[in-house]
Order: C-alpha cells, then structure tokens, then sequence
C-alpha cells in the first residue's frame, strides 16, 4: 500500500514509518528539510521517498499527496517540546496557519484527486481538558473541553477531517513520550498526583501501521494508549524514569498543582481492532537508559547540579534557603 507519512521525522513519525516500512508497504516521507530532519532521513535511506515541504504551501501539497492510498497526518506543533523549538502557545497564530491552515491544505488537496486516499489524523487526549475530579477512564463519547491552543487546533482539525468527505479515521494518543534526553520544563506542568496513561512510541508506530490496512477503523475515533498496565499517576512515571537516568526524585514543590489535560483511557475498542500494546513503562526506561549509554555516568557525577539546572527550570519551584542544598542531595533510596 502506498501511504504519505506527513510529520515522519518527528517523535511518533519515525515509529510510525519504521513499522510501515518493516510490514512492507511504500513510503512517502513529507517534513521541513531541517538539519535534524535531513540526519533522520538518512537512517531510512533507500527505505522509503522523501518530499521536503511546507503545508503551508497547497503547491508542496499536492505534489506530496499524487497516488497515494492513505494519508497519515502527523505533522503538528505542539506545546513545549515542539521540534521547531516554537512553542505553539506562544506563537497561536502562526502555529494555527500550520496545524489548521495546512491540514485544510492536505484535505483540499486529498478531494482534487480522481481517486482520493483514506486520511488516519493523530490527535491528543488534551482534548478532554482537566478531567481529574471525574472518574476515569475517558471514552470516546466524552466531550471535548480545550483549555490550550494546541487542543483548540486539534479539535478543529478532526471536524475538519470528519466533513472532508474522506474515509477517515482519528487517533488521540496518550502521553508519548519521545526516547530523547529531553529534560523539558513542559515535565513540571503535570502535578505528581495527576492521573496520566503512558503508550511507548513504537506501540503507537504499531497501531498505525496496523490501522493503514484496517477495514475496521474508517469512521472511528480510537483512543491509543498503553492499557491499564500504562495506568499511573504522574508521581510514579516521574520517579521512575528521573532514578533511571542518575538524577533522582525532584521534591514536590518543583511541580504544578494545576490540573493538566491527560487522564486514564478505555482503549479496549483500539486493542482489539489494531493489537498493538505490546510495551510498558519499564521498556521506555530501558530504551533511555541504553541510548543514554556513558553519559549516565556523567549525569551521576554531576547529579547535584544536574538537579540544580533541573529545578531552575521549573516555573513552580521557590525554594526556601534553609533546605536549598540537601534537597540537592537526595539520600540514596536502600536496595531492594
């Protein structure tokens, strides 16, 4: 099957076309032609097609979309950890012209096609809002509350995606955090008792792949997520994966007390159609701690000022004097 892969050098977007490519189906590759973006792609050289391109050219567009059988739109900024180094909360207006502007873009494009592909959209469980004073698990049917742009965006483009016309089919992800050393200040916006559902990034590679040639999934929102293995409270993800990497535990005051826009998810509908949760928590920490490798050493090393720059990112954490330096100094927790 021929499928573009909009986005495929990003996080999601490099599980996505390693899956797609390892079931053999034909890839097309369209993303900005960044340096980070052109040192991906030669991982995947002679695997797949690259197009550079904007979406927010119709022109770069419709060259990308000839002759293909689906399309995966991944491409998106997103808040914090964007790969363009542009927060999209603090930049609304240009971010809409390429997450709204230029999905309108690939829709209008899709629809000018003698045979117009099948569209699988990536959005986000931000799309419920703060959900934590009602019980868990969000479905499918629950209403949409954005409190951000980026959810703003999102919901916009699946309305879009839904009245294209288009066989369609919309995925909101759980919490996919990308295997990277990224000690983003976006980690103390989520309050340690806050509940978050985890799904490793190649499983969502997989769901994917697995939906591309799906008869099941046309007309469906399916939420992705790891399944109740994944289930944690933000606390536990944290500590776990902070431990892992030599840095240890951060003290509570470090993080915010605001409610964030992730929850627990009922995703037996998504595993049954796709199959796809075959990794946890546990995995994701051996993936970073082997891609970290010697540089765990170092980090270990220099754990009290590792932890000194840490906390100085935090937007939340006002630390009186009189406890500043041991809590730089976390007593090591006993084995077992």
């Amino acid at each position: 099957m021929k499928v573009l892969l909009t986005g495929a050098f990003g996080n999601v977007g490099k599980s996505a076309l390693q899956e797609l490519i390892r079931q053999g189906h034909t890839v097309r590759c369209f993303d900005l032609q960044t340096r980070a973006n052109v040192k991906a792609a030669r991982t995947f050289k002679g695997q797949m097609e690259v197009m550079w391109g904007d979406l927010r050219r119709p022109q770069d567009v419709a060259a990308a979309v000839q002759g293909q059988d689906v399309v995966v739109h991944l491409a998106f900024i997103i808040p914090k950890i964007s790969a363009t180094g542009v927060d999209c909360e603090r930049r609304p207006d240009w971010a809409y012209e390429i997450n709204v502007g230029g999905t309108a873009n690939l829709l209008q494009a899709m629809q000018a096609m003698p045979r117009p592909p099948k569209v699988l959209f990536t959005s986000s469980c931000h799309v419920y809002g703060r959900t934590q004073h009602q019980p868990p698990p969000r479905t499918v049917a629950d209403p949409v509350q954005p409190v951000e742009h980026y959810t703003r965006h999102k919901i916009e483009c699946e309305r879009m995606v839904r009245d294209s016309g288009l066989p369609w089919s919309i995925f909101r992800l759980a919490a996919t955090l990308p295997i990277a050393m990224i000690l983003d200040p976006g980690m103390f916006d989520v309050p340690l008792n806050n509940r978050i559902e985890y799904v490793h990034t190649r499983d969502v590679g997989l769901a994917i792949a697995n939906g591309v040639h799906s008869e099941e999934i046309w007309g469906k929102v399916l939420l992705i997520g790891g399944g109740p293995r994944c289930q944690f409270v933000y606390r536990e993800i944290a500590e776990r994966i902070l431990e892992a990497i030599g840095v240890g535990m951060l003290p509570e005051e470090a993080f915010s007390t605001t409610p964030f826009a992730v929850d627990w998810l009922d995703t037996a509908e998504s595993q049954r159609l796709l199959n796809y949760q075959q990794r946890d928590l546990d995995d994701y920490v051996r993936d970073l701690v082997q891609l970290l490798g010697p540089r765990l050493y170092l980090v270990r090393l220099f754990r009290p000022f590792v932890r000194q720059w840490l906390l100085s990112r935090s937007p939340y954490f006002r630390p009186p004097r009189s406890w500043w330096w041991w809590k730089l100094w976390p007593v090591p927790r006993p084995a077992g």
